[in-house]
């Protein structure tokens, strides 16, 4: 599993990499398992993925993946940048030169592409290495976490789980509800059609999409009058590397005729967790976004973490 130069690299980056857990600040799991599952395990294990590849420079090694899906739905070869192993002493200015060599190298491999990475912001000399060397900030992510779920209580509000029938509907309520802070928005590559295009179809595959999200909330009212959902993923296979139950908010979207429904629905999300059990709900969404942080905070949620989306592009 891995190079031994791979191996001290990572043992180099052990403590950056302990931030890429979603869960590292849940300490009902054990930093051993969570750096195992999520930092250095998958780091030394990264080859084994589908669609991931070692890209070393100089002084940097990136872990690099393809995702297939995004590259033919945005019909441009795309991919996630998950870290960049060095050692302990290369310097900032090595760093930003490793990234632009990246870049370079992915120039020479497509006519146009697109790469995006979610760096942890305790990440600092990365996070500096990519800025320097031409990868723009998006998007500043917290993410939330509430995990005295059963000490929660409230009026259960008055709500329903859509239907797969309502998908079409439940993307034309996502695509309206445009947010010009989301990673697809405040990125120009993609364009405000795009971006709601795509938005729609990530909202109608909640419903349709094959274990995507275990449960879609809408109010309790005919289909036609719901502006509002928000979709619920049980997160089975990092519960059960885990050994514990856990829930995410994949994605809300709360249009204009439902104003003050974000609230109600993150609640019942909360009352279903507590029902099933679960260690946690948690929850990303924009460092902007105040009217849902205050609902959070409102509701018992606590800030767990703060990660930046950073992209860059060819063609």
């Amino acid at each position: 599993m891995g190079t031994p130069e791979l191996g001290q690299l990572v043992v180099a980056r052990a403590a950056a990499l302990a931030f890429h857990s979603p869960y590292h600040f849940l300490r009902q799991f054990p930093a051993a398992d969570q750096q195992r599952l999520f930092g250095t395990g998958l780091a030394l294990a990264w080859q084994e993925q589908v669609g991931a590849e070692l890209l070393p420079t100089k002084e940097v090694t990136w872990l690099l993946r393809a995702l297939a899906w995004d590259s033919a739905y945005f019909g441009t070869p795309t991919y996630r940048l998950f870290t960049g192993l060095f050692a302990e002493a290369t310097t900032p200015a090595a760093i930003k030169q490793a990234a632009e060599v990246l870049r370079q190298q992915m120039s020479q491999r497509h006519a146009a592409f697109y790469c995006f990475a979610q760096v942890p912001a305790e990440d600092v000399a990365l996070l500096q290495g990519l800025t320097g060397g031409g990868w723009r900030l998006i998007e500043t992510r917290l993410t939330y976490y509430h995990d005295q779920l059963a000490g929660f209580e409230c009026t259960p509000p008055p709500v329903r789980l859509a239907a797969p029938a309502e998908a079409a509907h439940l993307g034309r309520v996502a695509a309206a509800a445009r947010n010009p802070y989301d990673r697809f928005h405040a990125d120009p590559w993609y364009g405000q059609a795009r971006a709601d295009a795509y938005l729609a179809r990530y909202a109608e595959n909640t419903l349709t999409g094959p274990q995507l999200a275990a449960a879609v909330l809408v109010p309790d009212v005919v289909p036609e009058e719901v502006d509002a959902f928000l979709a619920i993923s049980d997160l089975w296979e990092d519960s059960a590397a885990l050994g514990k139950p856990l829930s995410r908010v994949l994605l809300t979207a709360v249009g204009e005729t439902q104003r003050g429904w974000h609230a109600r629905l993150l609640a019942a999300t909360l009352l279903r967790a507590r029902q099933l059990e679960h260690t946690a709900v948690v929850m990303t969404t924009q460092a902007t976004n105040r009217a849902v942080l205050r609902n959070a905070e409102k509701l018992g949620f606590r800030l767990g973490a703060t990660t930046h989306v950073l992209a860059c592009h060819g063609g």
